[in-house]
């Protein structure tokens, strides 16, 4: 699985389990949900997203089609 990709998912799962507590009432979920939107609030800002470059140094980029 190459870097873009698994950031995806990581994302998907990240508000996955921020949506669970704040179902069930918990402040970490805002936390979380606060966390994505900085993190992609950074990335279309500078259009460097720190996770896509981690993964894409240990996973390696995707093919372009």
């Amino acid at each position: 699985m190459c870097g873009e990709k698994l950031q995806r998912f990581l994302m998907a799962f990240v508000l996955l389990v921020a949506f669970y507590f704040m179902s069930i009432g918990s402040i970490v979920g805002v936390v979380l949900q606060f966390f994505v939107i900085g993190m992609i609030l950074v990335w279309a800002i500078t259009d460097f997203c720190p996770s896509i470059w981690f993964f894409n140094k240990f996973f390696g980029k995707c093919e372009k089609k």
